[in-house]
This record gives structure tokens, C-alpha cells and sequence, in this order.
């Protein structure tokens, strides 16, 4: 592809013309960074999916400003999608819609539904207002790899291949949004996120969980579920307890000398706070589940600029939004 003049922009006014006139910028929101297009120019999408290397069968959310906006994108709005919209919106909640004809089939890889999701990020909503139009926006970093969560990080995967980046502060909540089908029946949660199946359930208590059988299931609506996502380059390793990953890492027969070298290329994250932090190349202690939701991201990339080459990662409780960064990190853990 052909490299762009990537600029940081600070003026909504200057990133809603690029998007009007087919470009691309980069956004924060509450969950992550997103990479917006207009959902309704074929040619800004296929830019969108060369900048992130990003196969053309994982569909893209649409963002609105306002809830009221839901016609522009969708052709019609199931009342358990109106219960999910009033509850939980602005926020990281994406229902799945019937799509609106206006809605390039590239957004929805020839599906005929649609994410639709109203950030509540101010800057966001600024953005897409000012615009005019339904923005297209996966997560802006290069198709696998873990989401960017603050401006700098979006420009190491895209700068010279998209038009623009916001500058904004860091990403909230730091994981990408739940997503819901309010198509099915029952409606399915299709990927957890801040919003916990327990907070789904108090407005739609007939809610069921999808559990694919198949990551190739072509009814998947949803991104994040058919291809490898969330990966570091380093090798990821799940463990139940801070102990468990030192004892992992310990267990190579190896001298001492080449013992200290092993453990100078792993790095630790999770809840507990590992014995062996003089010796790692680099490790982070959350003091909660929330902060390590937060963080997550981040710190997979602070590994790979280190060059380190294994990683091992706690496992969370899965309730609240456990349950999502535990997803995650089973994917970004995944052989596949």
C-alpha cells in the first residue's frame, strides 16, 4: 500500500473533514483506540482493511453519536436491543442489528447484521458528530495484535497508513466492548467486555452465551471470535498463581548462568506479585482485576519493544470483567 503522512491531530474539526472526504483516523474511546471510516464509502473500508492487514470475513462495529442515530445504521431496532441501548448507553455495549441498506457490505462481510455501538468517550462522540456520518471503527492497531490504548501506541502499528490519529488521553476501560445479538432468539452474548453477562442479565434475563464450536462458524456477527486476536509476539503462557509461573520458569535444566539469562527473557503479569522479580525482564502487579483489564494491552507491548520472548500471565477471577480479560488472554495465549 501506499505510505501516508500520518498527523496527530487535536482539532475534531480537521479529523471529521478527513473522514468525510474517505480518509482515516484513529479515535479513543472508553474501551480502546479505534480506526474510523465511513461505513458508507467502500473505498475508505478498503483502505481500513489494508491499513490493519485485517481479513475481509471479521465484520466491523459501527459507532453513532447519539442513540437516536440507530436508523442510519440499522433498518430495524428488536426491543431487547432498545432495553440493552437504554441501560447501558453511551458506553462499551455493541448490539448486533438488522443492517441498514446504506451500510457497505464490507462492514458486515456480506452479513445482513450490523454492530452498532454509541461510545460514551466525549472526544468520540465530538468526532462522529462533527463528521455526520455512521464511523466504521475496529480497534486501531495491525489485524492480531493486542488493541492500542493510548495515541503513541496506535502509531507504532499505523503510522504512514492512515490519515490521522486524535490525540486523546488513555483508554478508559482498556478492553473492547461486550457484544450482544439482539437478532437471535434468544439474544447471545458474543463477547464479554466491562459489561458482565450478570449486568445483561438484569434487563434481559432470557440472554445466552455463545459458545462456538467452530472458529470458522460463518454466522459469527461479531469481530474478536474468527481470527487470532489479542497476540503479543511473545509467547504467551496462562498460570493459575504467581507461584506457578515461577516455578515454570525455574523448571528448565540449565546452569545457573543460563538459568539467569531464561529468566531475563520472561516477563510476568497478574494479581499476585512474583518472587522472581529481580531476575525477569520485566513484570507488572495489578492491584485489581479492573487495573489489570486497564493495563493489559500495554503491557504486552512494553514486553515486545523489550524483545522478550515469553510471557506468562495470570488468570483472573471470571466474574465481572474477568470474564472478558480472561477471554482475552486465552486468545492471546491460543496456538491458533
Amino acid at each position: 500500500m501506499t505510505l501516508l503522512n500520518t498527523i496527530v491531530l487535536d482539532d475534531i474539526s480537521q479529523a471529521a473533514a478527513i473522514l468525510r472526504r474517505g480518509g482515516l483516523v484513529a479515535f479513543p474511546t472508553e474501551t480502546v483506540f479505534g480506526l474510523g471510516a465511513d461505513a458508507t464509502n467502500q473505498n475508505a473500508l478498503e483502505k481500513l482493511f489494508a491499513a490493519k492487514g485485517r481479513p475481509s470475513d471479521n465484520p466491523l462495529i459501527v459507532h453513532i453519536a447519539d442513540v437516536d442515530q440507530w436508523p442510519m445504521v440499522a433498518r430495524e431496532m428488536p426491543e431487547v436491543a432498545q432495553r440493552m441501548l437504554a441501560k447501558f448507553a453511551p458506553g462499551p455495549i455493541t448490539v448486533v442489528l438488522p443492517k441498514h441498506a446504506s451500510i457497505c457490505d464490507a462492514v458486515t462481510a456480506g452479513l445482513d447484521t450490523v454492530g452498532l455501538r454509541v461510545p460514551s468517550h466525549s472526544q468520540a462522540r465530538a468526532l462522529i458528530s462533527a463528521a455526520g456520518l455512521p464511523i466504521a471503527a475496529p480497534s486501531a492497531n495491525r489485524s492480531g495484535m493486542p488493541s492500542g490504548t493510548t495515541w503513541q501506541t496506535v502509531l507504532e502499528d499505523l503510522d504512514g497508513r492512515i490519515d490521522g490519529v486524535l490525540r486523546g488521553s488513555t483508554c478508559a476501560i482498556g478492553i473492547e466492548s461486550t457484544v450482544v445479538d439482539c437478532v437471535s432468539q434468544p439474544p447471545r452474548l458474543l463477547r464479554p467486555g466491562a459489561i458482565s453477562l450478570a449486568e445483561l442479565q438484569t434487563v434481559a434475563p432470557e440472554l445466552s452465551v455463545y459458545l462456538p464450536t467452530d472458529d470458522q462458524d460463518a454466522t459469527v456477527n461479531s469481530p474478536g471470535l474468527r481470527h487470532p486476536h489479542y497476540k503479543p509476539s511473545a509467547v504467551v503462557q496462562l498460570v493459575d498463581n504467581a507461584n506457578q509461573a515461577d516455578n515454570n520458569m525455574k523448571s528448565k535444566r540449565m546452569s545457573a548462568e543460563k538459568l539467569e539469562q531464561h529468566l531475563a527473557n520472561c516477563a510476568y503479569c497478574g494479581l499476585d506479585e512474583s518472587k522472581l522479580v529481580g531476575y525477569l525482564g520485566t513484570s507488572r502487579h495489578f492491584e485489581s482485576v479492573e487495573e489489570y483489564a486497564h493495563e493489559l494491552y500495554e503491557f504486552m507491548r512494553s514486553v515486545d519493544r523489550l524483545g522478550i520472548q515469553f510471557l506468562y500471565c495470570q488468570r483472573p477471577v471470571t466474574s465481572g470483567i474477568g470474564a472478558a480479560l480472561s477471554d482475552r488472554l486465552t486468545r492471546a495465549a491460543s496456538s491458533k
